[in-house]
């Protein structure tokens, strides 16, 4: 009887296909897991037309994964970001596994785990965990949750808030654009770094810093996207 009443959950339960998973874990990103997110914001963030999204979002709140009422914004309801948060946290692992034991550039990773985290069993994912140590961190910094869906919060200081004399360990960097990845790698600005900013040029100029013993110009909007954590003023960049 058990059994066959499974049987019945189970086949009520909705299907998430994977572009569902992808709405969900962009509704996330976007509002940093909880603020609601315009509709506007969403179809840019996935590249799709409004007439799309609205029919997406709209089969999302009727299974309960959001809450959204017409021309309104939407947010994710608890069952939406559990999901949301199963798929981010595979998509992190990936990334790590591919870098740490299979040797990816860090600016490979994030193309290569888009296309893989939406087929991670909860074996696999139990796997990749525990050879990875259980890790809180992907390779730029992002948190990786837990498997209950517990997730740290990165720091929401920025490099372009720091002033002249503030030192800073980088602890995020954004894992998106490749080429921008292997700029940053270039200089060393990775996560756990020491950053020092020396100068803030004015009227919106760059800000020049040091990191790992050299100078570097940064442009207020890149630094604008590079998340840190303030140290003891006065500690370099060394």
């Amino acid at each position: 009887m058990n059994a066959m009443a499974n049987e019945a959950a189970s086949l009520q339960e909705p299907r998430i296909t994977h572009a569902m998973e992808d709405y969900l874990k962009a509704i996330y990103r976007l509002g940093g897991g909880g603020q609601p997110v315009t509709m506007q914001r969403l179809a840019g963030e996935l590249a799709l037309s409004s007439p799309s999204v609205t029919n997406m979002v709209k089969r999302l709140h009727e299974q309960g994964l959001v809450h959204h009422t017409r021309y309104r914004d939407v947010a994710l309801t608890p069952a939406g970001e559990k999901i949301a948060l199963r798929v981010i946290r595979h998509h992190r692992l990936l990334e790590l596994y591919l870098a740490e034991s299979l040797g990816f550039d860090w600016d490979q990773v994030h193309a290569e785990a888009e296309r893989l985290e939406h087929h991670v069993s909860a074996e696999l994912e139990a796997r990749l965990a525990s050879a990875l140590g259980h890790p809180t961190r992907d390779p730029h910094g992002d948190p990786i949750s837990s498997a209950d869906g517990a997730i740290d919060a990165v720091s929401a200081m920025l490099l372009s808030d720091l002033e002249p004399g503030d030192a800073a360990a980088i602890s995020r960097v954004p894992d998106r654009d490749p080429e921008q990845l292997r700029y940053l790698g270039e200089l060393g600005v990775v996560p756990g770094q020491t950053v020092m900013v020396l100068e803030v040029l004015p009227f919106d100029g760059p800000i020049r810093v040091r990191v790992g013993g050299a100078e570097h110009l940064f442009g207020r909007p890149l630094a604008a996207r590079i998340n840190v954590a303030p140290l003891a003023r006065g500690l370099g960049a060394g």
